[in-house]
């Protein structure tokens, strides 16, 4: 009886272990954006958000883009 006790208490001290270690492994991580880098790669979901936003940008630069000042055409005299 002894004995189970003992492996379960060592089989629950592994499992913490294991989680301290991965919460250190995160820890040490960059917290920036090289964190995100290829977090989307593949991912076809996001490909389609991304050309739907680049064409959003699109429409709004063509929107606010400065129109040119019309010429009046001059007389001969």
């Amino acid at each position: 009886m002894a004995q189970e006790k003992l492996e379960e208490r060592v089989a629950e001290l592994e499992k913490q272990l294991a989680d301290m270690k991965r919460r250190i492994e995160m820890l040490s991580r960059p917290n920036d954006w090289r964190s995100a880098v290829g977090m989307f790669a593949g991912d076809e979901g996001m490909k389609e958000i991304f050309e739907e936003a680049r064409k959003i940008r699109e429409e709004d630069r063509r929107l606010t883009k400065p129109k040119s000042p019309k010429r009046k055409k001059r007389a001969h005299s």
